[in-house]
């Protein structure tokens, strides 16, 4: 089954949807950093690198499916909240201008939860409403990863919608009994991170595992505000896209609260207060060990990381797609 993926970033929606069975053919992605990256590790997808606004409908190929994770960044609770203003924000109606054109039979987008606070309500009911004007039903949730098989804390919007003809609604699959905690995903490569180099470069072919090196400098006040340690049996905070707010690494005890909105570091053990690693941040975000990120700076490969959607989580709603439209054939 032959998909398009728009904003593909560094591809853990398409390599969900692989798992599943189907095949992105034609991809598109604007930042150069990610371009290596998507490219090595899906070397039979056609890449266009133009920004989606300068792409035609008729330049696209035909396909069952269309999925991507329009930018999130001005919806963001840690950012400007800026939402349909900005002019991120409104590449989701780019997403939406090629459902239209192009009429694939299911479509499938995530974003941030800060789509839903309040004064993105209006906004947010627009978007929704020309889901639905372009001809499928739509079905719109909130989900938190840690729910389907990954570890960490993230959660996520997510609109998948059935050409009307079809007589089909997705219906969400529900949350799994079985979790997955930071000891599942990390705890065979505790001992084996390495630092970057001066300024955050990348060490490269040093690294006993691709890309486990982790970030170094100092930490801002505001990351000292709170708490930034979980414990093995815990899942991950949220895998951001910026290394400087990388989580850090469970073998340090949680840090102590000292003032309002002040935490530090646990006396005698400040050498055991590392952030993790890109590789252990790709292991979160249940990315295997075979999907390699390349960057020169670290920042860039946190950036990819912390943007993409779990492959698990991924694997699941892509799954379920699969099914419905494979009994749906029938």
């Amino acid at each position: 089954m032959q998909i398009i993926s728009l904003f593909a970033g560094a591809g853990g929606l398409d390599l969900g949807f692989k798992k599943a069975g189907f095949q992105t053919i034609w991809a598109n992605e604007y930042d150069k950093e990610i371009w290596e990256t998507y490219q090595k590790n899906f070397p039979n997808t056609k890449l266009d690198k133009r920004s989606i606004v300068d792409i035609g409908s008729n330049e696209i190929p035909n396909a069952i499916g269309l999925i991507g994770g329009p930018p999130c960044q001005s919806w963001s609770e840690a950012g400007a909240l800026k939402g349909i203003d900005d002019k991120r924000g409104q590449l989701f109606f780019e997403f939406i201008r090629i459902l239209k054109d192009k009429k694939p039979l299911f479509f499938l987008a995530e974003n941030v939860s800060g789509m839903l606070a309040s004064r993105h309500s209006e906004a947010l009911e627009n978007i929704k409403r020309l889901f639905k004007e372009s001809g499928y039903n739509l079905s719109f949730k909130l989900l938190n990863a840690h729910d389907f098989i990954v570890p960490q804390d993230r959660k996520r919007l997510f609109f998948v919608g059935y050409r009307e003809d079809l007589g089909l609604k997705f219906e969400f699959p529900k949350g799994f009994k079985e979790k997955l905690y930071l000891r599942d995903a990390i705890w065979d490569i505790r001992n084996s991170a390495i630092p970057a180099k001066e300024k955050n470069y990348t060490n490269g072919n040093r690294c006993f595992l691709d890309n486990h090196e982790y970030a170094i400098g100092g930490f801002s006040s505001m990351f000292m505000s709170r708490n930034r340690v979980r414990d093995w049996d815990e899942p991950s905070f949220t895998i951001q896209a910026g290394g400087r707010h990388a989580p850090l690494h469970p073998q340090a005890p949680k840090m102590e609260l000292i003032g309002k909105d002040k935490r530090r570091f646990v006396e005698g053990s400040e050498d055991l207060y590392r952030r993790l690693t890109i590789r252990e941040c790709a292991r979160i975000q249940t990315f295997p060990d075979t999907h390699k990120f390349y960057y020169k700076n670290l920042m860039a490969g946190y950036k990819m990381v912390g943007n993409a959607v779990p492959v698990n989580l991924a694997y699941i709603l892509a799954q379920k797609i699969f099914n419905d439209l494979k009994a749906y054939k029938k």
